[in-house]
């Protein structure tokens, strides 16, 4: 990049004026927060991701230096918003993986439905198999409550999403059930709100790196009592003075390694 189109140093120090902005205002969002799934906090979140990622790039051209932030899932991040600004309709597009780890489980709970339905007369035998007890799982049970009931059913929860769309009409009934995916204009989207074990995994090492610094300054620390033990075994003073040195001129020792923790 030339020089003529390299940010100047008052830009840089404007785009980190705005992340300090972002991060303030997000944290007042947080703390105001209605529930989990706040639209005020995803709105707040999704302008300090952009300022903290305009600031980076700036930064970088300017002073060919980079930030230790990282946003999850930036590099899928949706467009900008092109919908209705007052829709009139919208659509609540909703993925949850599972894994089944207990089929046993999975086919007992099925059982006892299908037992229940023989009751009634109306006896499907589709609990023999674990697709057959599947459908019998989901025909029966909200999927807001298979969610929260997974570990009865002998599921495990992977990576789930939520995404709401917003649309000028409603669609026409029966219009998108052959392929009701296939027509999601990301431009639409209001807001997604994503779970993934990765993030977890992300949080997990940035702890992993703290420990390790952590061990680094005790050890360190620790280097350095050596090191003075070293010298007042080296020195040739007075044999009373070195008596008085242990029984109270080390007593410090210990605070500088809680302090450097």
């Amino acid at each position: 990049m030339s020089d003529a189109a390299q940010p100047t140093a008052a830009e840089v120090r404007a785009a980190a004026e705005a992340v300090k902005t972002a991060l303030d205002r997000h944290l007042a969002a947080v703390e105001r927060r209605s529930g989990e799934d706040d639209p005020a906090v995803y709105e707040a979140f999704n302008k300090l991701a952009a300022a903290a990622e305009a600031y980076d790039e700036l930064l970088y051209d300017r002073y060919d230096e980079v930030t230790p932030f990282e946003i999850p899932g930036a590099d899928d991040t949706l467009p900008p918003y092109t919908g209705p600004e007052e829709p009139n309709a919208l659509s609540v597009l909703i993925r949850r993986d599972y894994t089944v780890v207990e089929p046993q489980r999975l086919l007992a709970q099925a059982r006892r439905i299908e037992a229940a339905d023989e009751d009634d007369g109306a006896a499907t035998h589709a609990s023999g198999t674990v697709h057959g007890a599947l459908g019998l799982l989901f025909g029966e049970f909200e999927p807001d409550e298979i969610a929260s009931r997974h570990k009865e059913f002998g599921l495990e929860e992977g990576d789930s999403t939520l995404w709401v769309t917003a649309a000028e009409e409603p669609a026409e009934a029966g219009e998108w059930l052959e392929a009701p995916f296939e027509q999601i204009d990301p431009q639409g989207v209001v807001c997604r709100f994503d779970v993934s074990a990765v993030f977890d995994d992300d949080t997990d090492d940035d702890i992993d790196e703290l420990d390790e610094i952590d061990d680094e300054d005790a050890d360190g620390a620790l280097d350095g009592e050596t090191d003075e033990d070293d010298e007042d075994d080296g020195d040739d003073g007075d044999p009373d003075e070195e008596h008085d040195d242990a029984d109270g001129g080390h007593g410090g020792g210990p605070g500088r390694l809680g302090a450097g923790r």
